[in-house]
């Protein structure tokens, strides 16, 4: 069977060291600008009260920390060797120069994509002001049999406890993705699966973005035909930040440049579920143990759920979502590498094991 070889010279740099995503990131970047001009919008940090530029750093230096830290106390709690010279070595073998390179490239193309997404995704309602949710509401009932799945979700597991549960799975899921990225940009040494995976997020970012921008919608929680739906929700901070989000979009709607914030609120695709398809679809090709796949998998169901249940997103989003994780994975696969002819497969290195290292 042909196994699919990192290739060498420049090609080779670039597929394993992120070039296709910082491109992505880059053309979002130079959009970005675009927009800011012609539409007269401001561009801003993304995360006012804690930056990303310095979140993302220390999520990695965090994921280091614990990479470095239990082998650091092992070696000298068991071997009783000198606490310097240890750490030294520790560091040595397992962050050389080419691993700092790697992982700090790794989170670079990270920020400049999802902080272009971001601003992006703010500018949607100044530069296209249609609206299509009437149109995903009508595809949905068409699909569910004349009913609203949120209604459906609603009768089946009730609105109490089923709100701070599926509020739960929403909010796992926002802490889920960068530490995804600092799984694969520390805890695993195969370069070439870290960076089809980072790659894969960064086109996931720019192909949402590109959607959100030709069919904008809000989602069912937000329109008048179906705010009342959700009326009998127990209260979550799922409610809260629903109505923190609201309120940001009124602001900046109402004065852009004045309300300090950019608004966040576009639902068609689900980056929720594209970005948990993404995941999914990953752990498989890399070949992680069986829970891991399971509990992918599992989570990823009930993402699909809770989206639905909290009014987030159509049962639409949730369907383009899947198209769209999927596509960005066999993307990435052509881009660092990852494949043979047309079909995605983990590039092995015989120096590099194909798992995470703990």
């Amino acid at each position: 069977m042909e196994e699919p070889r990192p290739h060498a010279g420049l090609r080779g740099v670039l597929e394993r060291n992120f070039g296709w995503a910082w491109a992505a990131g880059l053309a979002m970047a130079v959009a970005t600008v675009v927009f800011a001009a012609v539409a007269e919008l401001p561009i801003r940090d993304p995360d006012a009260f804690v930056p990303g530029y310095i979140r993302f750093p220390a999520i990695v230096l965090g994921a280091v920390s614990l990479d470095v830290v239990p082998r650091l106390v092992r070696r000298v709690w068991v071997e009783r060797t000198a606490l310097k010279a240890t750490f030294l070595a520790v560091m040595r073998e397992r962050w050389p120069r080419s691993q700092w390179l790697f992982a700090l490239g790794g989170v670079g193309a990270w920020y400049l994509t999802y902080a272009a997404f971001r601003n992006i995704k703010s500018f949607v309602p100044f530069v296209n002001g249609h609206d299509w949710d009437s149109e995903m509401r009508a595809i949905d009932r068409v699909l569910w049999f004349g009913h609203d799945p949120a209604v459906v979700l609603h009768n089946v597991f009730g609105t109490g406890w089923a709100s701070h549960f599926f509020s739960g799975v929403y909010f796992v899921w926002i802490a889920l993705v960068p530490v995804s990225i600092a799984i694969a940009l520390v805890w695993t040494r195969h370069s070439t699966a870290g960076s089809w995976y980072v790659t894969a997020v960064a086109f996931d970012w720019a192909l949402g973005c590109t959607v959100y921008m030709l069919l904008p919608t809000v989602g069912p929680i937000y329109t008048s035909a179906q705010r009342e739906q959700f009326a009998d929700l127990a209260p979550t901070y799922n409610t809260q930040l629903a109505d923190s989000m609201w309120d940001d979009r009124v602001q900046v709607l109402g004065d852009v440049f004045g309300s300090g914030t950019i608004q966040t609120i576009a639902a068609f695709p689900s980056l929720h579920v594209g970005i948990m398809v993404t995941i999914c679809l990953m752990v498989q090709y890399v070949g992680l143990a069986r829970w891991i796949r399971v509990l992918s998998w599992v989570f990823l169901v009930l993402t699909m759920f809770a989206t639905l249940y909290l009014g987030w997103h159509y049962f639409v989003d949730v369907l383009a979502g899947c198209a769209l994780g999927s596509v960005t994975v066999w993307a990435a696969a052509l881009a660092t590498g990852n494949h043979v002819g047309l079909r995605p497969k983990l590039a092995a290195k015989r120096d590099e094991q194909v798992s995470v290292e703990v």
